[in-house]
């Protein structure tokens, strides 16, 4: 079993139901924090689902990190032109036109606070700046081209590295440098150990009974630091993020184990569609809750939310299939810059 996992990896480079039951899980915890924060601050209030998102606030995004690396070394060493198309023009594609769909809705509220002047430096300031949710996909390729310009570098360098900046929290205000150093050590964990994930997922298939009773340990433990406050104290937010990351990976084995609760797969073999769309029926089903008061409960509105944007997204995205509009969740031929491969019409933000 190498480090990095290659041979293991390329293996079962084909879907496999535990990553997609792990990725449904992941893009839902993301789309249940923005669809709660926001309703609490419009709000003013919180409600029940805020501890659901506070309990996964370290592990939420590590997960998915952990997840987009794993099968990083089936493609890490295509010719440069290869692996920039499917690993850094993928995901610019999708970022600017998303962009220009996000900043279209909220460009009049902006010119109403500062004139068109200031939405249009806004504008250009998404260039370098991530704008609103699309931070994720804009950091994807900056971590695939680093893995991949230091694979001749020690691993295990890098490595302690990636974790002393995770620890080290750094704060500058620009979005791509702070994520890039709290998260770089899940994505390049993904890609090296990638073999023990496979044998954390076999494992747990085998032994469901065991399996269980760690994630239960987990969640008490994860709770509980939650609680405490010390959850982003260095070196315990290393560790939980990893914790969590592998409770995931665990959570999504035994349910495709089981097949119980098929909608997350659904929702992880699509998490690139609900991540790209979910911002418009979660703000619209927000605004109409809240302002017409049909439902008092802040926890409930937020629920509500939560599967209002899951949900709309994937509706979204049908009804553009259904017009042809393809292009809004599939990179079209003539922005490809290498021989397009057989393969299924939607690429994942593995």
């Amino acid at each position: 079993m190498t480090l990095n996992g290659t041979s293991a990896v390329t293996e079962r480079s084909t879907r496999i139901d535990w990553v997609d039951y792990a990725k449904g899980i992941c893009i839902v915890m993301v789309v249940m924090m923005h669809s709660v924060l926001g309703v609490e601050k419009a709000a003013g209030d919180t409600g029940f689902m805020h501890a659901f998102v506070m309990f996964a606030k370290p592990f939420r995004m590590p997960d998915f990190f952990l997840i987009s690396g794993l099968f990083l070394a089936v493609v890490i060493d295509r010719d440069w032109r290869t692996y920039l198309d499917r690993k850094v023009v993928h995901f610019a594609y999708f970022y600017l036109l998303w962009v220009a769909i996000q900043f279209g809705f909220k460009a009049p509220g902006f010119a109403a606070e500062g004139g068109w002047q200031h939405v249009g430096m806004l504008y250009l300031q998404t260039f370098i700046e991530p704008f609103g949710t699309l931070w994720f996909i804009y950091l994807l390729p900056v971590f695939f081209v680093v893995t991949k310009l230091s694979r001749k570098l020690p691993s295990a360098a890098i490595w302690i590295v990636a974790a002393a900046l995770e620890m080290a929290h750094v704060a500058t205000g620009w979005t791509v440098i702070d994520e890039f150093c709290g998260r770089f050590v899940y994505f390049y964990s993904g890609y090296l150990f990638a073999s023990y994930v496979f044998a954390l997922s076999d494992r747990s298939r085998e032994k469901p009974v065991l399996a269980l009773a760690g994630l239960a340990l987990w969640a008490i433990v994860n709770g509980a630091l939650v609680v405490s406050g010390v959850d982003e104290w260095p070196l315990v937010s290393l560790a939980l993020g990893f914790a969590g990351a592998g409770a995931i990976i665990v959570m999504g084995t035994l349910l495709a184990r089981v097949q119980w609760l098929n909608f997350l797969r659904y929702c992880g073999e699509h998490s690139i569609v609900i991540y790209l769309a979910f911002f418009l029926p979660m703000a619209v089903t927000r605004t109409l809750l809240l302002k017409t008061g049909l439902i008092a409960d802040i926890g409930t509105v937020s629920l509500i939310v939560t599967v209002a944007g899951v949900a709309g997204a994937v509706l979204i995205w049908r009804l553009a299939l259904l017009v042809r509009a393809d292009f809004l969740f599939e990179r079209p031929a003539a922005f490809w810059i290498a021989p397009k491969k057989a393969r299924p019409a939607l690429q994942p933000a593995e």
